[in-house]
């Protein structure tokens, strides 16, 4: 039963290229979310707005 643990525990020869993968896959769905709120009018009017209100608020004068 000792061999079998060390075997198990010794053996991850994978586990590098699964934690990549499972990386990529996340950031790959969350650029699809970023993309489908930033193309969105409501967002874009959001932001714009924001960087409008900034801007009058740093050259008001």
């Amino acid at each position: 039963m000792h061999d079998l643990a060390a075997q198990v525990r010794d053996d991850e020869q994978g586990m590098t290229t699964a934690e990549y993968a499972v990386g990529t896959v996340a950031v790959a769905g969350l650029g699809g979310v970023l993309i489908k709120l930033l193309s969105s009018d409501e967002v874009r009017a959001l932001i714009w707005e924001i960087i409008s209100n900034a801007f009058s608020f740093l050259f008001q004068g």
